[in-house]
């Protein structure tokens, strides 16, 4: 059962601002990109319309913490920790590499809380009990990894 997943990839041009660093906003997008990915290893996705209801997954709480700065060609790794496990939520802690450095370095650490979720008729969403199929695929990381 996963609790970890790893996703590599290169600082874009278009991701920096014009100090020549990545912009804080794209440290968001770099953690949603793993956690998309890391639902599609379980065989799924976070649009989950084959569900009935459909579900979806909004986010409740999000925070990153910066300690390196990040440029263009920078290769990096998000590393991605199921925190905590809910019946109806899932909170992910993130720390984000920057891996052409020797040693790898800690640019930053996240944290985003997402509530499973399905839309009533009246457009209304309502918090709704992981499916089954999905909660059994994860569990939460070790404490000494979440430290």
């Amino acid at each position: 059962m996963p609790y970890e997943f790893r996703v590599r990839r290169r600082v874009e041009f278009s991701e920096t601002d014009m100090a020549g660093i990545v912009h804080y906003s794209n440290f968001f997008r770099y953690m949603e990109a793993a956690e998309h990915a890391f639902f599609r290893s379980l065989g799924t996705s976070i649009v989950m319309d084959q569900h009935e209801p459909k579900l979806g997954w909004p986010r409740v709480h999000a925070h990153c913490d910066y300690m390196a700065p990040l440029r263009f060609e920078d290769e990096i790794e998000i590393q991605m920790l199921i925190a905590e496990k809910k019946s109806k939520a899932l909170t992910y802690l993130f720390r984000i590499w920057k891996l052409n450095s020797a040693p790898p370095v800690e640019s930053a650490r996240g944290k985003i809380t997402v509530v499973c979720v399905s839309r009533g008729e009246d457009g209304q969403m309502k918090s709704h009990q992981i499916p089954k199929s999905l909660a059994d695929q994860i569990e939460v990381a070790p404490t000494g990894l979440l430290g």
